[in-house]
């Protein structure tokens, strides 16, 4: 946990799940920029926030907890950061209803007089975001965008330009930058293009050739991503009535391959962001048959299913975390599969071969082998005993 200090306060904030290992803050310089501009600490006048203030990509809630008092509506695409904003708030003894929680996925609010964008990775999802929420700004709208300099790109500033209206950004300060926008109520907007749809190469299994729906800021919305691909041919082959897990299922390739390979299965789909689980279930009922079984879970991996309920686990962990690179995401993965799996119940992993899985799943499990590999990527499994 670390302290933010603003000119009004102090805030203790962590990321969840907090880990005491776990080497990032809460928040960045991103955050402290945008913050400093609102209040006036820049030598800029402030911004006022008496009217309806949307927050958008609250990474970890440090923005949403600061913001508090102002009743932020808050909109992301992760579980986990919903997760973290209630911690923070409850942290900073803020009541949780101080700010209104809402998915990328939820209808936005009617109007909005301050959008504050932090500017999120997947530039496809920021994309669908502006799209979807142009209708609630207005010409007195105050818009700024907020992100590290290496997160703002020309295609970000021409989303805002054709999306909401003149753009310009700020001088850089700690590496981070600011975005202000002025929207035009008469820009022309066309729809948006968002989900993507695309058909699954011939060679890759049981998918082969299916359609794949993929809503904004799905990893490789455009295409079967190569680990993935390299999965798809040395997944396991089981029969029986199995409980399945495709975890950080993504648009759900592999729990789908994993259904259609075995009929009697029930595959549960689980991923911390909304835009996954919602383009695995599209994709799941697309392609399997009336009576294919499936679950689909928001979540923190595997923490909401019982303990020993699971017989097999398929995972091709993230290695990211935003701009971050961290094992934190795929360790906690790992603990939360052995606790989920039944006595004899296998976990499947694919990876880079550089990041090591093996070390990792042999403290958690005692065992690993690898079931294939090739110079990029390992397939490797792991035991329950």
């Amino acid at each position: 946990m670390n302290r933010l200090t603003t000119s009004g306060a102090g805030y203790d904030l962590a990321r969840f799940p907090e880990d005491p290992r776990d080497p990032f803050r809460a928040w960045d310089a991103a955050d402290e920029y945008l913050l400093r501009r609102l209040e006036g600490t820049d030598e800029s006048a402030p911004v006022g926030l008496s009217g309806a203030v949307v927050v958008v990509g609250d990474r970890w809630g440090a923005l949403s907890t600061v913001l508090a008092g102002h009743r932020p509506v808050q909109i992301t695409d992760s579980y986990l950061a919903q997760r973290a904003t209630l911690a923070n708030l409850d942290r900073n003894g803020v009541d949780a209803d101080a700010v209104r929680l809402l998915s990328a996925r939820d209808t936005p609010p009617d109007r909005i007089d301050v959008l504050l964008v932090r500017v999120p990775k997947s530039l496809g999802l920021l994309e669908d975001q502006l799209h979807r929420l142009a209708p609630a700004v207005h010409a007195g709208t105050v818009v700024i965008g907020t992100g590290m300099v290496k997160e703002i790109h020309t295609s970000t500033l021409k989303l805002f330009e054709r999306i909401i209206g003149p753009t310009r950004t700020s001088l850089a300060v700690k590496k981070a930058r600011l975005i202000f926008c002025t929207p035009d109520p008469a820009l022309a907007r066309t729809p948006s293009p968002w989900p993507h749809r695309y058909d699954l190469p011939e060679g890759v299994g049981p998918v082969s050739g299916r359609t794949v729906t993929n809503h904004a800021g799905i990893f490789c919305a455009e295409r079967l991503d190569i680990g993935t691909r390299f999965f798809l041919g040395h997944l396991p082959a089981r029969s029986g009535p199995d409980r399945v897990v495709d975890l950080g299922c993504g648009n759900g390739v592999v729990g789908l391959s994993a259904a259609l390979a075995n009929p009697e299965a029930t595959v549960t789909f689980i991923d911390e962001s909304y835009q996954a689980v919602a383009s695995a279930e599209e994709t799941f009922r697309a392609n399997a048959g009336p009576d294919a079984k499936a679950d689909f879970v928001v979540g923190d991996g595997l923490a909401q299913l019982p303990p020993a309920s699971v017989d097999l686990v398929l995972n091709n962990p993230p290695f990211h975390s935003h701009q971050a690179t961290t094992d934190a995401t795929a360790r906690n993965m790992f603990h939360g599969a052995r606790a989920a799996l039944r006595q004899g119940g296998e976990l499947w992993v694919v990876g880079n071969r550089h990041l090591g899985y093996h070390t990792q799943l042999r403290r958690t499990f005692g065992n690993c082998t690898t079931v294939a590999g090739d110079p990029k990527f390992v397939v490797l499994r792991a035991v329950k005993r």
